[in-house]
């Protein structure tokens, strides 16, 4: 079956090679509803069966020179270069992704392959003293087989950044992506790396739904799990793997915030924040969730910013517009009790507030309060609530009024004193005059509280502490002396 044919994986997965598993499930367009592909589903069964090809491939792999292992990321950075519009595609119509969003992640994954490479030729120890006249090491190791769960929103990216530096590393991988973006999210990139060379049984995708992922979370051979999604879900995952005594990064969710302070370019700072509430129809764990905007600004910020989302066309991105679908009925009709909710509650509708389908057009609510449903909840849609402030203790308390903890904007004219404030902000991310959505292969990403268990994704050093161990090691010439 070649790379490019889109019916590769019709009716099947990747198991150390393109095969059936024990069900199917159907893949749907959330733009019309319908169904876009047919890929096979996998049980607890065929978890173990991945893992058990995954076991037996993995002691090879690390065996392999580090510049092996580099070379297969870099030939598989050349192949999407060329191809990307493949990936984009199922981007577009899998996630409702915009056309702009999905060719921006489809260069996130190009990114997460270069570095990749580069992390599997990083040192990966230290020369340590010793009390002993010896050489004494401390020396990362491959952990053996990662279990990885991905999210639906970025599929694509948020399924490489664990997959790509843990194959690099020299571990095998198991990956159970969301269902309803199975390919975006999985199959495209097994097909990617079979294409550059990556040997069989090092990488399993298995779609399916929580059965397959509580099985790669309990199971026994897989001692690392790299989780994102719902903080609800990463909860009961956590709980599971540290009773099970497993490593498990969760990076979750988020109720991010914007400060915007006076003396800004108010069409800059709106514009800024619209892209940081809208884009991906808010779906984003980074989304702008909360525009905490000084008082002597407020009024001009929020018509700004309203006009800004009046003006954004939503449909089939198919057809171009900037702003797809929200990814099903039940998310919709979340956002929209959130928005109803705050309104009753006293916020003002400032534009949006409706739908079409699962078409949600671009909110924005003023007046809101702590006490509103839109401040205090994750949103994960295209909602901005904006709130007034009037000094700058009274923003970092708002701030602090969430249990999140993973991004903050700060749009200032003074960037140092911005600097400064990000040491009163718990927040695992501050960005100066910027919004909160922003993301870099080379950097560490991740947040505190609700938001996750830290930076484990991005950059050599958080990638080689996710998914390797630590071993230390000692050697001297002769054999140590004892007194008996």
């Amino acid at each position: 079956m070649g790379f490019f044919d889109q019916g590769q994986w019709t009716g099947r997965a990747y198991v150390g090679g393109w095969v059936r598993l024990s069900g199917t499930l159907e893949v749907s367009a959330p733009a019309t509803g319908d169904v876009i592909a047919t890929v096979a589903s996998g049980e607890a069964a065929d978890v173990d069966q991945a893992v058990s090809l995954g076991v037996e491939a993995q002691r090879e792999w690390a065996a392999r020179p580090a510049e092996v292992r580099a070379e297969v990321m870099r030939r598989a950075a050349a192949i999407l270069a060329e191809h990307q519009d493949v990936l984009v595609d199922w981007l577009v119509r899998e996630a409702g992704s915009g056309q702009g969003k999905a060719t921006f992640e489809a260069g996130l994954v190009a990114a997460e392959l270069h570095q990749a490479a580069a992390t599997a030729l990083m040192p990966y120890g230290q020369l340590l003293q010793s009390s002993h006249p010896r050489l004494s090491v401390a020396r990362r190791r491959p952990v053996g087989v990662v279990g990885v769960i991905s999210p639906f929103n970025f599929p694509a990216i948020l399924a490489a950044r664990s997959v790509l530096p843990a194959l690099a590393l020299g571990n095998a991988v198991v990956l159970k992506p969301d269902p309803r973006t199975s390919i975006g999210g999985g199959l495209f990139l097994a097909a990617l790396l079979e294409e550059a060379g990556l040997p069989a049984g090092l990488l399993a995708i298995v779609p399916g739904h929580v059965e397959a992922g509580k099985a790669l979370v309990e199971h026994p051979e897989v001692p690392v799990i790299s989780f994102t999604g719902s903080t609800e879900a990463g909860r009961i995952i956590g709980e599971r793997a540290g009773r099970l005594l497993k490593r498990a990064h969760l990076e979750l969710g988020g109720n991010n915030a914007m400060i915007v302070l006076p003396g800004v370019d108010i069409t800059a700072a709106a514009s800024a924040g619209a892209w940081g509430s809208f884009l991906h129809q808010g779906q984003i764990c980074m989304t702008t969730g909360r525009h905490l905007v000084h008082a002597d600004i407020y009024d001009e910020y929020v018509a700004t910013l309203a006009a800004k989302a009046a003006g954004i066309p939503v449909g089939d991105p198919t057809s171009g517009v900037p702003l797809g679908p929200v990814i099903d009925a039940g998310q919709r009709d979340k956002v929209h009790a959130l928005v109803t909710g705050s309104i009753a509650a006293g916020a003002r509708l400032e534009t949006g507030g409706t739908y079409e389908g699962l078409f949600y057009q671009p909110t924005v609510l003023s007046a809101v309060t702590p006490e509103h449903p839109a401040f205090a909840e994750e949103i994960f849609g295209p909602v901005a609530p904006v709130t007034r402030f009037d000094t700058m203790d009274e923003a970092i308390e708002l701030v602090r009024r969430s249990d999140y903890g993973l991004s903050v904007g700060v749009l200032t004219t003074d960037p140092f004193a911005g600097y400064e404030l990000a040491d009163r902000i718990p927040s695992g991310i501050v960005h100066v005059n910027d919004q909160t959505v922003d993301d870099e292969a080379q950097a560490p990403f991740g947040g505190v509280g609700e938001s996750g268990t830290g930076a484990r994704f991005g950059g050599h050093e958080a990638n080689i502490d996710a998914f390797t161990e630590t071993q230390w090691v000692t050697v001297q010439s002769q054999i140590q002396a004892y007194p008996f």
